[in-house]
């Protein structure tokens, strides 16, 4: 199985760095035989991946990305967390973020203003905005997709919560 040590050290928005942890993996559905398979070299090139989303939400152990998909131009992930669970307070100043819900609810608190994500909603989030995220049942997923860009470092708080990250130097 692809660990995240094997996966591209590129990130996106906080939300998507959670697949560069360690004690997590990426997963995408093999829909010829209904079960889950390690996302490969060869689907991660392939930009027509098909995700079924229900059952990786279903699928995942950890908390963090479920799966990920990475092209020249696009960052999309399947970040799935427990109830009380999230991604803490920060900003991104490079891409506008789309959060698309799908399960469960969550509130995205974006410039101090709580909204909730519920399955089946989207959420733009404007570059330059400070936001977080936090389970409000469980599971809570939502999908998030962005423009691609520079690589990331990520952290994670003494909580074990994910944080913030700084540009990698070129």
């Amino acid at each position: 199985m692809r660990t995240l040590s094997d996966v591209d050290q590129e990130g996106g928005d906080p939300p998507c760095w959670a697949h560069l942890f360690e004690d997590e993996t990426c997963l995408e559905t093999d829909h010829t035989e209904g079960v889950v398979a390690p996302i490969t070299a060869e689907s991660r090139a392939n930009e027509e991946v098909m995700a079924d989303l229900a059952s990786l939400t279903q699928a995942a152990s950890a908390q963090g990305a479920a799966w990920t998909h990475q092209s020249e131009d696009l960052d999309v992930n399947l970040l799935v967390f427990a109830s009380g669970q999230g991604v803490a307070e920060h900003i991104n100043t490079e891409v506008d973020v789309l959060l698309v819900g799908i399960a469960g609810a969550g509130t995205v608190i974006i410039d101090g203003t709580r909204h909730i994500l519920s399955a089946g909603q989207a959420l733009v989030i404007p570059k330059g905005a400070r936001r977080s995220t936090k389970g409000v049942s469980a599971p809570f997923a939502y999908l998030t997709c962005h423009r691609r860009r520079a690589g990331l470092r990520p952290s994670r708080n003494r909580d074990g919560s994910h944080s913030g990250a700084t540009t990698l130097q070129p």
